[in-house]
């Protein structure tokens, strides 16, 4: 999973999944404008299997995290004596013209490269999908991005919902809803890991319960939102069912 290499950022001109809009509009007699993005809606799960008494996550590379960070990288370090962040460098410059040709990117780990290791990209996340099949429940959906991605066969409706929310306010504006699967040992058919057809690479991780708020909450371990809400949303509701500590 962390071997990333041959990187080459390009303009993105036509997409199955984002369509960049610009809004107009008036706020109080003031003009104004907004870029965003139109995208699919998507669901999320959080599993618990109660064999093991632990949850089961995934992990996986994500390029605009590995992107995110490679900016991060090549900024300017902070003003140590004023505190003050550095001017940032042209934001006009696209990626590409930044990144050298192929042949002059050394290879990760001997200190030259412009590029960050390919684990600066990995994040834990809930088991989670697109919401871009019509004529499925978001149930449905669910059941089937928990059987894909970590191997659990779970019907539709023994899944609990738990909210949704709007995940992206800022540029898409998108829905996600998230649900509750308890599965045991008994449930698991096959080793997970996403559809390799449609290019997933995931990689199903168990986190017990009894360490679950230590690893919400360790800034070290790159995760999304969905995994910290959802840990306290359980140990806020569920936890006592099982008698266990979460940890707090």
């Amino acid at each position: 999973m962390e071997e990333i290499n041959n990187i080459e950022v390009v303009p993105c001109t036509e997409s199955d999944y984002l369509k960049p809009f610009r809004v107009h509009y008036s706020q109080n007699g003031t003009k104004k404008s907004w870029d965003f993005m139109r995208t699919h809606d998507s669901v999320s799960v959080l599993i618990f299997n109660t064999t093991s008494h632990c949850f089961v996550l995934v992990k996986q590379f994500r390029p605009a995290v590995y992107m995110c960070e490679w900016e991060r990288k090549k900024q300017p370090p902070q003003s140590a004596e004023k505190g003050e962040e550095a001017p940032c460098e042209a934001a006009s410059e696209p990626p590409e013209a930044q990144a050298p040709p192929e042949s002059q990117v050394a290879p990760e780990g001997d200190g030259s490269s412009p590029w960050p290791p390919a684990s600066a990209g990995v994040t834990y996340e809930l088991c989670a999908g697109l919401v871009d099949k019509p004529d499925l429940s978001l149930e449905e959906i669910a059941r089937q991005e928990v059987l894909e991605e970590c191997g659990y066969d779970v019907p539709a409706s023994k899944l609990k919902r738990i909210t949704s929310y709007r995940s992206g306010v800022g540029v898409t504006g998108s829905k996600q809803t998230m649900f509750y699967a308890e599965v045991s040992d008994d449930n698991c058919v096959g080793a997970g890991g996403g559809e390799p057809r449609e290019g997933e690479l995931i990689e199903v991780v168990k986190i017990p319960l009894h360490e679950a708020m230590t690893f919400a909450y360790d800034e070290r371990v790159p995760k999304t939102m969905g995994v910290i809400f959802s840990f306290i949303w359980f140990h806020n509701n569920m936890s006592p069912k099982y008698k266990i500590s979460t940890n707090v």
